[in-house]
């Protein structure tokens, strides 16, 4: 047969290979075969294979799958691709790196309706299933009208003929009590949940062992589907229900005690997108178990035993007092205010009920103001449903710093539980302020999450500039730092993504009076339809000059003014909303210009393009106070 390889001969360019325009209204599983082949020894940059996916009216590529491990042998990648109504394209990108010796081949693209980890195993990739080797056991593929073993079906189920295949697990060749054959399912890739069906038979002269388990990314097994007892030899069908919110595989695993243990079948695995007793469970919504506190306390509440320990405030801009977390002038909680700071308060805060064997990831953000050591201020504790047992998860070590900094923690319990922030003093020098923000939970652990594919269209400025480059003109240049910036009375204390990580910042005591730095976003593809792009910047510090943004379409020399501000803003990150659109490729460009001093210190961090309007709008476009002045001088 024949493959697709990529032409090595230009060093450090990307091989590109677009799919026609596709569409697909029901789930479909995309599976490719390919190879990635090295002589030399493993590259600091090597040659890598991606998969984006391309979709009508964004303007970002989705990452949906890379590999960069070099085997001798074709492997087979199985993606799972949501039905949407939007119509799509495949990217399949290969890069060299710089590795000289590397080849990159496909030797198979294949889209199916479907789900992935559905089987009938007539094909001789079987679908991405894989057979853990073991010296005795092991699951091999039956029937094709192959006679080759003592215990081999007549038939198999999906043609209910010779000719088709199934998988089986035969107890001829087993030395040791207990041993385990395990047919191991591609990793689901999105989330799903339903029922889960297959058809089994099951010969046994003594006892077999034929259970299914989920296995999650850390490796942790739970069992979903049992049999131990001996059935007729016709295929039985065996249904389950089955969860998989975060990337899981299914493995099918045999136990046998001994070399007359009998035989299992297995044939025509699939999914259905209802649960098997053919109700609609609703699926957990982790959404519901976060908060931003703009509106109120979501389906947060407090126990009136406590008293009020947690009160939901807001703090006008201003260039003393930081605001919230979440756009800089809204809404978020503190507990200990003026009302309540009498010590040996006790504030606890209820989150709703979340279901049991589940893995979560809890993630919000805290600041602290006081002038002593606050250690143990602040708490979070896992009530289980029962209120008898509860375990503290986290809680507060550091001094306070004024800086709105991301606590993540994971956590999985097999009853249901709630999580409650706790926050209490035992004598008035303890009784400083302590402030919660944007609480979110996710499924699945938080390393995981740092696994997935980036969020496209993201860009956190935590490993690098993301699609920005700088565009120099004179001194003026943006720098990726964290902390604080060098001047006092001006700039950040520390970023807006976790308190701790890295942002975009303009040293104004490099530059001089006007003098411009520039951010330009690689060329971006243009669609019919509005976008929506969110920012977050800090402007304080007496100097201040401005920040603009502007949008610039391919082919024109204008740039067009989108949004700007001008002089000291807030002691707060502020988020920032603009709503354009575009129907050429096009560039965003962030300008900033130094002010009359040094403390004019202008960052920027956490941009993030989408595609849609803004759900909400902002105020004011261009705030006024725009000195003539900064408009004569040019760099």
């Amino acid at each position: 047969g024949h493959y697709i390889s990529v032409d090595t001969s230009y060093e450090g360019e990307k091989a590109v290979l677009s799919s026609p325009e596709l569409y697909s209204e029901e789930w479909s599983c995309i599976r490719l075969i390919y190879q990635i082949a090295t002589t030399s020894e493993p590259s600091p940059d090597p040659a890598r294979l991606n998969l984006y996916l391309r979709q009508e009216g964004e303007s970002f590529d989705r990452l949906l799958w890379s590999a960069k491990e070099p085997s001798d042998s074709w492997l087979i990648a199985s993606l799972d691709l949501m039905n949407s109504t939007k119509k799509y394209k495949l990217i399949l990108e290969g890069e060299m790196g710089q590795d000289k010796s590397a080849s990159i081949a496909v030797f198979e693209i294949k889209i199916t309706p479907g789900y992935c980890i559905e089987c009938d195993f007539e094909e001789n990739h079987l679908c991405g299933f894989v057979n853990r080797w073991n010296p005795n056991v092991n699951w091999f593929v039956g029937g094709g009208n192959i006679r080759n073993s003592q215990s081999i079906l007549p038939k198999d189920h999906t043609l209910n003929s010779e000719l088709g295949h199934y998988m089986y697990v035969d107890s001829v060749y087993v030395k040791h009590f207990q041993e385990v054959a395990q047919l191991i399912s591609p990793k689901t890739t999105a989330p799903m949940s339903g029922c889960l069906s297959f058809y089994y038979q099951l010969k046994q002269e003594s006892s077999i062992v034929f259970t299914v388990y989920l296995r999650d990314t850390s490796g942790f097994y739970e069992e979903i589907w049992k049999t131990e007892s001996a059935l007729s030899a016709d295929w039985a069908l065996a249904e389950v229900d089955f969860n998989a919110p975060y990337p899981m595989e299914v493995i099918f695993e045999v136990a046998f005690n001994s070399a007359k243990g009998g035989y299992v079948a297995l044939d025509d695995i699939s999914f259905s997108p209802v649960y098997c007793s053919n109700q609609t469970g609703t699926p957990f919504n982790p959404a519901e178990a976060g908060c931003n506190f703009e509106e109120d306390l979501c389906n947060f509440y407090q126990d009136h035993k406590d008293g009020p320990g947690w009160s939901r405030v807001k703090v006008k801009r201003n260039v003393y007092r930081a605001g919230d977390h979440t756009t800089g002038f809204g809404y978020y909680l503190l507990a200990n205010t003026k009302f309540t700071s009498q010590p040996g308060y006790i504030g606890r805060l209820y989150g709703p009920t979340l279901p049991g064997n589940l893995q979560f990831c809890l993630r919000f953000f805290y600041a602290l103001y006081g002038f002593f050591q606050m250690s143990g201020t602040l708490a979070v504790y896992i009530f289980e449903e029962n209120h008898v047992v509860q375990e503290k998860i986290w809680s507060v070590l550091d001094s306070p710093k004024g800086v709105w900094t991301q606590a993540e923690i994971s956590f999985k319990k097999p009853m249901p539980c709630k999580v409650v922030f706790v926050s209490w003093c035992k004598s008035f020098w303890d009784c400083g302020l302590v402030a919660l923000d944007d609480v979110s939970l996710s499924l699945g652990t938080c390393q995981a999450a740092d696994v997935l594919p980036p969020n496209p269209g993201e860009c956190t400025f935590e490993k690098d500039e993301c699609v920005f480059t700088q565009k120099k003109r004179g001194r003026g240049s943006w720098h990726r730092r964290r902390g604080p910036t060098p001047t006092s009375y001006t700039g950040p204390k520390g970023d807006h993504t976790t308190g701790v990580g890295y942002y975009m910042y303009i040293e104004a005591s490099n530059m001089v009076y006007g003098q411009r730095a520039y951010l330009v976003s690689r060329s971006l593809r243009g669609s019919s339809g509005k976008q929506c792009l969110t920012f977050f910047y800090h402007m304080y510090g007496a100097g201040t000059g401005l920040l603009s943004v502007y949008l610039k379409k391919e082919g024109d020399d204008e740039e067009i003014p989108l949004w700007r501000r001008t002089g000291e803003q807030s002691i707060s990150w502020l988020r920032g909303l603009i709503e354009y659109e575009s129907d050429r490729n096009y560039q965003i460009i962030f300008e900033a210009i130094r002010g009359v001093s040094m403390r004019s210190d202008t960052a920027i961090d956490d941009i993030l393009f989408q595609a849609g309007p803004c759900l909400e709008v902002e105020e004011i476009q261009f705030s006024s106070g725009y000195p003539d002045s900064l408009n004569e001088i040019e760099y």
